[in-house]
C-alpha cells in the first residue's frame, strides 16, 4: 500500500514547517501569558453581539433560523450584568429581550459560564403559546449560555430552552 502524500506537505519543507510550527507555537504562548494578565485585571466592559447560527432541535418548516439578532450588554467586573436585545423569533416576528444575570469567568482560560434571566416579549397571534407564561404578550426566561473570547471578539453558545441552539458573536468594547 502506498504512503499517502499530503499536498501541504509538498509545498513546504522540513525546516520550514519547523518554523511555522516554533512561530505559531510561541505565539499562542504569548497570547496565553496576555489572556492570563487580562483575566486577571477584569475591568467593566460592553458587549455589543448578533446571531451567526441557529438551530431548531425539532424540523419545523415554520421555523426561522435566521433570527438577526442585535444586542448590547453590559458587564461588571463582579460578573454582573444587564441587556437589551432585539431578534426575529423562531416564527419571524419581531421580538425583544431585557434581562439581567452572572457570568463566572474562568481565571485560567478564556472561557466562562452566562445565565441571564428576563422579559421576552414578540410572540404574538397563533405563536403566542409558543413560549411558556406568555399571557400578557411578554414572558419570563432564563437563557444559559457558554463562551470564549479572545481579546475583544467574544462568541457565545446559548441553549434557547427546548427549542434551539445558537451561536452569537460579539465585539468587547
Amino acid at each position: 500500500m502506498k504512503p499517502m502524500i499530503r499536498p501541504w506537505a509538498l509545498r513546504l519543507s522540513l525546516p520550514k514547517r519547523r518554523t511555522v510550527c516554533t512561530t505559531v507555537g510561541a505565539a499562542l504562548l504569548s497570547l496565553s501569558a496576555l489572556q492570563s494578565a487580562q483575566a486577571d485585571q477584569q475591568q467593566d466592559y460592553w458587549l455589543v453581539q448578533t446571531s451567526v447560527y441557529t438551530n431548531h432541535w425539532s424540523n419545523d418548516p415554520d421555523h426561522n433560523n435566521h433570527q438577526d439578532l442585535i444586542g448590547l450588554e453590559r458587564n461588571y467586573a463582579d460578573g454582573e450584568l444587564w441587556g437589551v436585545s432585539t431578534f426575529r423569533n423562531s416564527f419571524s416576528q419581531r421580538s425583544y429581550y431585557a434581562y439581567v444575570g452572572k457570568a463566572w469567568e474562568n481565571a485560567e482560560w478564556p472561557v466562562y459560564a452566562k445565565l441571564s434571566g428576563g422579559l421576552i416579549q414578540g410572540y404574538k397571534g397563533e405563536y403566542k403559546d409558543k413560549i411558556p407564561l406568555n399571557h400578557l404578550g411578554v414572558a419570563p426566561v432564563l437563557i444559559p449560555a457558554i463562551g470564549v473570547h479572545y481579546g475583544p471578539v467574544a462568541s457565545e453558545l446559548v441553549v434557547l430552552g427546548t427549542a434551539a441552539v445558537m451561536v452569537n458573536v460579539g465585539y468587547r468594547f
